[in-house]
């Protein structure tokens, strides 16, 4: 339900931040409401089908599923697949494939969380040690996000790696492994902006506001602008000014700042609520789910709802330089909010096993994720049984073994 509201008050969000904007002479709004809610439809099946599915199968996939989203980011890499990856603002981020348009750096948050949490299940106490733990899980990492930030994209490919660490750190990985890493990456990360100018710029201006350039600081001040105009009830539906050529992307990266023009703090205080309930539901599965696989990847993909949407509105708000992430299931672009929903379904199964002590089917799994070969290929009323009749056995032998030990 909680997803559900999120949805529909994104529909009328971009379509409210959009309903001014043309693209060839005609009025574009309508036409990004209906965008949006065909993405909301399709996201909405995909969520269906994966909340009746075992989430354990997406153990079984995690490995074709990170090759087959290796390929897809390397796709707008080539220089002879403009055809089908153009570039777009300077950047090639897109696969245009006829009536499908996607982002593959948006399947990869979800891909990379499965991948991490199938592979921390599997290594168990490992995952502590550097070499046969931290450091397998640092060279895949490493490779999607150096793909995606030669897109270019610094915020996603952060992102990602954000994405993969957590689940990592969730499985008992050591706090000193991740600060030699996060050390690492931020010396990489300095380095990518000192050699981009625009990212130079933002860096800049977030540091020094009161000495923002006009290129540079021009999309942070008309954010704030809009959210303080909005005030406690907003300025009405559809009636917010800084889409009028002030705000770029006031329907996608600056979404949350025309909430807060249009819908004043009540709908700011709204969406934040919303979100903070998304968490905490989603923790709580995460808590309760019957095995570690399912605790990591309910963990991975709540935070990549969490954390997006964090982003999202700090940059908002002028508490993080500016990035190009959209604000979950609310922004307009499909390809964001179909694989929320995609993960959201995955989620919703992982809430609905809790507790159930077949989780994975009719194969017994044991705490650490591994399959109990004596019930391998029963089904739920035999391998009970068979369980039964094991415990059983096991009761009636310890007085035998006891009152053997005392005659001697």
């Amino acid at each position: 339900m909680v997803t559900v509201v999120l949805v529909v008050f994104g529909i009328a969000a971009t379509y409210g931040a959009a309903s001014l904007v043309t693209l060839q002479g005609k009025n574009a709004g309508l036409g990004f409401a209906l965008r949006q809610l065909s993405g909301a439809v399709i996201g909405g099946i995909l969520l269906l089908l994966a909340s009746r599915m075992d989430y354990y199968r997406w153990r079984l996939l995690a490995w074709p599923l990170l090759f087959i989203m290796l390929a897809l980011l390397l796709i707008p890499l080539l220089p002879f697949t403009l055809a089908i990856s153009p570039p777009v603002n300077g950047a090639r981020r897109w696969l245009d494939l006829g009536p499908i348009n996607f982002q593959p750096s948006e399947l990869a948050r979800l891909v990379v969380v499965i991948w991490c949490a199938a592979l921390a299940s599997k290594k168990g106490l490992q995952v502590r040690e550097f070499k046969k733990g931290v450091l397998p899980f640092t060279l895949v990492l490493g490779l999607i996000s150096l793909m995606i930030l030669l897109e270019p994209n610094l915020s996603m490919a952060t992102l990602v790696a954000l994405l993969g660490g957590l689940v990592l750190f969730t499985s008992g990985a050591k706090i000193g492994h991740f600060a030699l890493l996060a050390g690492l990456g931020m010396i990489l990360v300095f380095h990518q902006i000192r050699d981009a100018q625009y990212r130079l710029s933002r860096l800049v201006t977030f540091m020094n506001p009161g000495d923002a350039t006009a290129d540079a600081g021009f999309q942070i001040n008309q954010s704030l602008v809009g959210i303080g105009s909005g005030q406690l009830f907003g300025v009405g539906f559809g009636e917010g000014q800084q889409k009028l050529g002030y705000l770029p992307y006031a329907y996608s990266d600056f979404l949350f700042s025309t909430i807060g023009e249009e819908w004043g703090f009540v709908g700011v205080l709204s969406v934040v609520t919303l979100f903070s309930l998304f968490c905490w539901l989603g923790f709580r599965i995460a808590r309760t789910a019957t095995d570690p696989f399912g605790q990591y990847l309910a963990v991975g993909l709540t935070a990549t709802i969490g954390l997006t949407a964090f982003m999202h509105m700090a940059v908002s708000l002028g508490l993080m330089p500016t990035t190009g992430l959209t604000l979950p299931f609310m922004s307009y672009g499909r390809s964001s909010q179909v694989i929320s929903l995609l993960g959201t379904g995955i989620l919703i199964n992982i809430g609905r096993l809790r507790g159930s002590p077949r989780a994975a089917g009719p194969r017994e799994r044991r705490t650490d994720g591994r399959v109990d070969r004596r019930t391998e290929g029963l089904t739920d009323g035999k391998a009970n049984s068979l369980t039964g009749r094991q415990s059983d056995r096991r009761t009636q032998e310890r007085p035998a073994r006891r009152s053997k030990g005392n005659s001697r």
